[in-house]
């Protein structure tokens, strides 16, 4: 079995993929709330006194990590609600899963642009320390709006691979928890799975991350859920990536 190296990776590890949303972006409590905005709205309206809000657990359970409309079916379902498919462009609110999945990304979009992006640094300086050291990067989300999150930061140059929703939906990739879109994204950066780390926040990326049997996952916990993360595959769980090489969080940085 090869050592750590400065990183606090194996030394085979070749290239890093990364999630976005509560990895690289603080963006996380962000989509939570634009969820459970669009939930409860739905619920409100259909359960009436019956009415059950969304709640962290469901989001941590059932839709962080998965690509829109899979978060839609997952979340209803668990609540013994069936909704027909409809079309990609139906308009948001509609009563379908689409409609649904559309007008949470409206209330997404929304806080985006009233509140701005910011990036967790910890993560930045990793990623340059890994550049730096001649392994690969890559961004691997569900989010069909990685790239313009990215523009935001200003992180576009720090990946030489993106799979995001866009690029999964135009290749034809389940999302997590399946290990597609990773699996892709060390295709795209030329590296066996086994010599790629993975590097999430929800527990259906470590899903994703032990069902492409990645040579490293680690488990970037922001919110308390430690024990999740290891149960679902993690092989090092850190509050911020400075911890894996070392280096001292910044005021702020959990």
């Amino acid at each position: 079995m090869s050592g750590m190296t400065d990183l606090g990776l194996p030394e085979n590890i070749l290239a890093c993929l990364f999630d976005l949303d509560g990895v690289i972006s603080r963006t996380a409590a962000v989509h939570a709330a634009a969820w459970k905005q669009a939930f409860d709205a739905f619920l409100r309206e259909r359960d009436g006194a019956d009415f059950r809000p969304f709640t962290d657990a469901d989001y941590a359970e059932y839709v962080d990590g998965r690509p829109r409309v899979d978060g839609v079916r997952t979340f209803l379902a668990s609540r013994g609600v069936g909704l027909p498919l409809g079309a990609p462009d139906d308009p948001p609110g509609t009563a379908t899963v689409h409609g649904l999945a559309r007008r949470k990304n409206e209330l997404f979009l929304e806080r985006i642009r009233s509140g701005g992006v910011e990036a967790y640094e910890g993560t930045l300086r990793y990623i340059e320390a890994a550049r730096a050291d001649g392994l690969r990067t890559a961004v691997v989300s569900a989010s069909a709006n990685c790239r313009d999150v990215l523009h935001a930061l200003d992180a576009e140059h720090l990946f030489d691979a993106r799979v995001d929703g866009v690029v999964a939906a135009e290749r034809h990739l389940p999302g997590k928890p399946h290990p597609d879109t990773f699996l892709a994204a060390a295709r795209d950066l030329g590296v066996p799975p086994g010599r790629a780390a993975v590097f999430e926040d929800a527990l259906a990326g470590m899903d994703a991350g032990r069902a492409g049997r990645f040579g490293y996952v680690v488990g970037v916990d922001r919110v308390g859920r430690s024990a999740a993360l290891y149960a679902h595959g993690a092989d090092r769980v850190v509050t911020d990536l400075a911890e894996l090489t070392g280096e001292p969080r910044e005021p702020g940085e959990r």
